[in-house]
């Protein structure tokens, strides 16, 4: 039990709030601050963009939110619970119920259709294999391969690939997605497309996105954008 009222919730209405992460890696004879108090917070349906160059901390931070890597210091509010006090196993369970992750490579299974990829973590989970396929295939069909639900990944285009890796990873119907360069092997028309297909997704599942990515391009698809700059996620004001 908390023992300061309403230490429960923190985060208030977010599904993901990030308080104070700080984290630091040694570096020849001192340590390199990495992330230097990062506030931040996700709301359910909202596609959150997280630019800065390579190195400026953008992944370290997906890790502490992932509940991947833990922060020297600072707290990981998801659905108002303080998930760096739970047990290892607890922060395994919210991170496979809760937490949705796509990376720059796809990590696709080469023998298994896109169906069954997609349909995989729900039958890890225990799911009946008609349920796991029913609603691999509605994720594939919105993200527009209706035509590719046999084909295996060698079978995909590179689009297609990462496109079938976003289903897989919203098919247990995470609260949060965390993506890492999700496009970042892609050419700037097919970048664009799967962008296009993330975003409708995560209007169509209401789920909070936090989207790291090197590509300005793709800064028109986010409703905010976070600029990692001096260890901080600062805010970046557009012009409408």
């Amino acid at each position: 039990m908390s023992e300061h009222p309403g230490e429960t919730n923190g985060g208030a209405g977010a599904v993901l709030r990030l308080e104070n992460i700080t984290r630091q890696y040694p570096s020849g004879d001192g340590v390199l601050n990495v992330l230097s108090g990062v506030d931040l917070e996700v709301n359910a349906g909202e596609f959150v963009g997280l630019i800065g160059p390579s190195g400026s901390g953008k992944s370290t931070l997906l890790h502490a939110a992932g509940l991947l890597e833990k922060p020297d210091a600072g707290k990981v509010w998801i659905d108002g619970q303080d998930c760096l006090s739970l047990g290892d196993s607890e922060r395994t369970a919210v991170r496979r119920n809760a937490i949705g992750f796509v990376y720059q490579f796809h990590h696709l299974l080469p023998e298994f259709t896109a169906l069954d990829n997609v349909a995989m973590p729900l039958r890890i989970a225990g799911e009946g294999q008609r349920y796991a396929r029913r609603e691999a295939e509605r994720l594939l069909v919105i993200m527009g391969l209706a035509d590719r639900l046999t084909h295996q990944p060698s079978q995909l285009s590179g689009g297609e690939q990462q496109r079938v890796a976003i289903a897989r990873a919203l098919v247990n119907k995470p609260r949060i997605l965390l993506a890492d360069e999700p496009t970042g092997n892609l050419d700037p028309n097919t970048s664009a497309a799967v962008f296009q297909s993330l975003f409708d997704l995560v209007r169509i599942e209401r789920v909070a996105a936090l989207v790291a990515t090197h590509n300005d391009a793709l800064q028109s698809y986010m409703d905010r954008v976070l600029v990692m700059s001096e260890g901080k996620a600062v805010p970046q004001h557009r012009h409408a």
